[in-house]
């Protein structure tokens, strides 16, 4: 596997209370870290109240990029953001299923426009939804 160029960097990108994230192909290791640490830091600056992840344009998603994706959204939300994965071809999906991946705390949207309305509507106040309190 190549290194990606130096200084290559995933975009994140400010759309009003909302940061916008587009993957393209591969994350590398070192990429998927910077995203991560870009992600929790534009959410401490604030005033990102939710992520959306665009995966339209990535063919493959393995369990690393899975992993990747959990995270962010996992940090994301004890950030006080909401994540929405938007854009996931049907052959990714069903791979994920094949793998036995789930990305927890990733609510999922057809496409950019629509993870963006779902992130304008209130949280919902369910609270933990792993039966602890």
């Amino acid at each position: 596997m190549s290194s990606p160029p130096s200084g290559h960097v995933v975009p994140v990108l400010t759309l009003g209370d909302n940061l916008l994230v587009t993957l393209q192909g591969e994350l590398h290791d070192g990429m998927a870290e910077q995203l991560q640490q870009d992600i929790t830091r534009r959410i401490a600056e604030g005033p990102a109240t939710g992520v959306v992840i665009d995966i339209s344009g990535v063919d493959i998603v393995d369990s690393f990029l899975g992993r990747v994706l959990a995270e962010i959204a996992s940090s994301a939300q004890l950030m006080a953001a909401r994540t929405v994965l938007a854009g996931m071809r049907p052959a990714v999906a069903i791979t994920l299923v094949e793998l036995g991946l789930t990305l927890p705390g990733l609510v999922t949207a057809l496409d950019v426009s629509q993870a963006l309305e779902l992130l304008a509507r209130p949280a919902p106040a369910t609270g933990r939804t792993d039966g602890r309190t």
